[in-house]
């Protein structure tokens, strides 16, 4: 059964505020960096040198622009041709929530034992998802 609804979007803005809060603390922590005196300011101006202090959330924040923008594209797509249903709503949260988890997780220890699986979640409900939009336009 199809929805007719905006559900699908709601992960989207989800995954949007993840991106917010990431530029947020990556400000603080650069901030925090050029008064603790480990960074200057001008070392900003072109970035070619993180500080230690907010390189993992710099590299997160970078994460959020490669496979988050397949789901996006997806998810659009999904809706646009009403391809939406439970499963895909469940699994597009479970992409997000999959992204908070490794956001969590890369910024703060960056263990890749814990950070692999969680990448890989949110992969592979990428992948259903634009297995089904692949299937539904197939048989519609």
């Amino acid at each position: 059964m199809m929805t007719d609804t905006t559900a699908m979007f709601w992960p989207m803005i989800a995954h949007a505020a993840l991106v917010f809060i990431l530029y947020y603390l990556l400000s603080v922590r650069r901030v925090a960096a050029v008064k603790s005196g480990s960074a200057a300011a001008q070392q900003f101006k072109e970035n070619l040198s993180e500080p230690e202090e907010s390189l993992l959330v710099h590299n997160n924040l970078k994460n959020q622009f490669e496979l988050p923008m397949l789901f996006h594209a997806g998810a659009l797509a999904i809706y646009a041709t009403n391809a939406d249903n439970i499963i895909t709503i469940v699994l597009a949260w479970v992409f997000v929530i999959s992204r908070y988890a490794h956001s969590y997780v890369h910024i703060t220890s960056n263990r890749l034992r814990y950070r692999r699986p969680l990448f890989m979640i949110g992969f592979a409900a990428t992948v259903v998802l634009w297995g089904w939009l692949a299937v539904w336009l197939a048989t519609s």
